[in-house]
């Protein structure tokens, strides 16, 4: 069996294996934000891989009591931190690779709903953006190549 044949949930409940993927989801958060900031940025650019591949969401839980919760992302999240220089140079990378990123930039910090954080984004050019985050999901090389200079989130 190859790696594509594990990229779908698995039906067994206490299949020891680890499931591999062969497509990567990773969370570049910048590194000097406070933490309520990178908690705050991980979780909409989150739901901005969500959005773009709901293919990617699990099916809803249930504990044994038959309480329902919400279905979540069925695969793992990375989640990296760097400088303002890596996150930077991964969001051109991306755009060089035609990898679709969700972004989250300083600007955002200030303002209260949704259209104006797109506002805000739409008002600077991509490679000034002010980056405090961004996300990804692809192929693992690809991912892997876009946010080298990262480091896994302590």
């Amino acid at each position: 069996m190859n790696d594509h044949d594990h990229d779908h949930d698995r039906d067994h409940d206490h299949d020891p294996a680890p499931v591999r993927f062969d497509t990567k989801t990773a969370v570049l958060v910048r590194d000097d934000l406070a933490t309520w900031q990178r908690l705050n940025v991980a979780a909409f650019l989150a739901s901005g891989i969500t959005a773009a591949h709901p293919d990617l969401v699990g099916e809803p839980y249930a504990d044994a009591d038959g309480a329902a919760y919400l279905a979540l992302l069925g695969r793992p999240v990375l989640v990296l931190e760097g400088d303002r220089d890596v996150l930077r140079t991964a969001r051109t990378r991306a755009a060089g690779r035609r990898l679709p990123v969700a972004v989250f930039t300083a600007d955002m910090f200030t303002t209260g709903h949704d259209a104006a954080n797109r506002a805000a984004v739409a008002a600077v050019a991509g490679v000034d953006l002010d980056l405090v985050g961004l996300a990804l999901h692809g192929p693992k090389n690809a991912v892997d190549k876009v946010l080298k200079g990262a480091h896994p989130h302590p």
